[in-house]
């Protein structure tokens, strides 16, 4: 049979390519343009030994690319690809359409799924799979107090997206899936389409992508010894990582920084992301804030006086003269809310802090062997162009998630088979 090969595209960090790996699928190659994601990519999965991507093509250097670079100078070793990809998954920025952030219409990046599409084109995989926000569903109406004016309606993104991978030849599926209900700590409504290439497979009556993704998902979580009947809360993936005096030593990557120490772990879901971390050892990346004295006060009053797992009221901040838009104390008990780009968006759900990169990494399934590389994060302007570590973990593919999509795609393909021999063409 093919072999289930794969390439990322907007690959950042690498969470859904290090997801799909764990689901037995073979990297050929990975996308990415900017540096600082690149950086931590190619540590953990390009130049790690092993390599997760062991089907490298010799004509594509191993550095950061944007797409329109790879369509622009490589389109005939991409057009000599097919038959031999089996899956092309990605997920175009998301900035210009999450709720979380501004919104924009008229953001650059919205538009950056038809490179997507045009690499689709050249190589013509057998299936495709992209991920985003929620939002994508969602179309830009007026602005506030204008009314639209005559024309049509405007169209959602993920219509667009639809459309176009139609018009391309591929049967389309899409669903909205919340990654907590598959291991990962987090209340992350993600907006997933899997496109099937009709000329490819023969599409006799089977089900859903998403319905076999429902079937796989207590299998994995079973297989994981994770919970079946519950999601895991924000205390269970991050206790053994909490701020302990005695139990922290000074940053190994930065100066004037203490970095935190493992605790023993208190859950199977510690253990599961730890490996073979031993207690007393620095986690990578757990480095602690330096928070001025009145914003531990701050931080103090909101652990103390606000509602968990939910934004500060508008009383709150007026009487406290908070212009921030989001800021969320962590719920102990309930998994924690979606993880963003901006560290001081959530606070830790017993300390009076920000949570560190390793614990965002946590919330998002990350193995603590996961290494992030770069500064750790920036500001003003420089967000436009930089992607340190906090923005790394905040942007990337659950790994959890990106695994269980990816044990979804290999059980369907498997269905497809029995039922129907032929119904992969080019399966040998």
């Amino acid at each position: 049979m093919r072999p289930l090969t794969y390439i990322d595209l907007f690959a950042g960090c690498g969470g859904l390519s290090l997801g799909l790996k764990q689901a037995g699928w073979e990297g050929m190659f990975a996308v990415e343009r900017n540096p600082m994601a690149f950086e931590t990519l190619s540590h953990n999965l390009i130049n790690s030994i092993p390599s997760h991507f062991t089907n490298w093509p010799k004509w594509l250097p191993k550095e950061p690319c944007s797409i329109q670079s790879l369509t622009d100078k490589h389109a005939d070793q991409l057009r000599a690809l097919r038959g031999q990809v089996m899956l092309i998954a990605g997920g175009p920025p998301c900035q210009g359409f999450s709720s979380a952030g501004r919104r924009q219409k008229n953001d650059h990046r919205n538009k950056l799924y038809r490179s997507y599409l045009e690499v689709v084109e050249l190589v013509r995989p057998a299936m495709v799979l992209l991920e985003n926000v929620k939002g994508i569903k969602m179309h830009f109406g007026p602005r506030p107090g204008k009314k639209r004016g005559p024309g049509r309606p405007p169209i959602p993104y993920s219509e667009r997206i639809k459309a176009s991978l139609g018009s391309l030849g591929y049967k389309v599926f899409d669903s909205e899936v919340l990654a907590s209900e598959f291991g990962v700590p987090q209340s992350r409504t993600r907006f997933v389409a899997v496109g099937l290439d009709t000329n490819q497979f023969d599409l006799c009556p089977i089900k859903s992508p998403f319905d076999v993704l429902q079937q796989v998902r207590a299998f994995m979580l079973a297989e994981k010894k994770l919970p079946t009947d519950g999601p895991i809360s924000a205390r269970d993936a991050l206790s053994d990582l909490e701020y302990v005096a005695q139990g922290v030593k000074p940053s190994p990557d930065t100066k004037g920084f203490v970095a935190g120490l493992y605790a023993h772990p208190a859950t199977i879901y510690q253990q599961l992301m730890r490996g073979d971390a031993k207690d007393g050892a620095i986690a990578d990346s757990h480095r602690f804030v330096n928070h001025r004295v009145h914003i531990v006060a701050r931080f103090r009053k909101i652990l103390t006086e606000c509602a968990r797992g939910k934004n500060l009221t508008d009383e709150f901040r007026k009487e406290h003269n908070i212009k921030k838009a989001c800021v969320v104390p962590l719920d102990p008990e309930r998994p924690a809310v979606t993880l963003t780009t901006i560290p001081d968006d959530m606070i830790h759900y017993s300390q009076p802090r920000v949570l560190t990169v390793r614990e965002c990494a946590r919330l998002q399934s990350f193995p603590d062997w996961f290494q992030f590389r770069s500064k750790y994060t920036t500001g003003g302007d420089r967000r436009m162009v930089e992607c340190p570590r906090y923005t790394q973990v905040g942007n990337a593919v659950p790994p959890l998630l990106g695994e269980a999509l990816g044990r979804a795609l290999k059980e369907w393909i498997s269905i497809a088979r029995h039922s129907n021999p032929q119904a992969v063409r080019s399966a040998a």
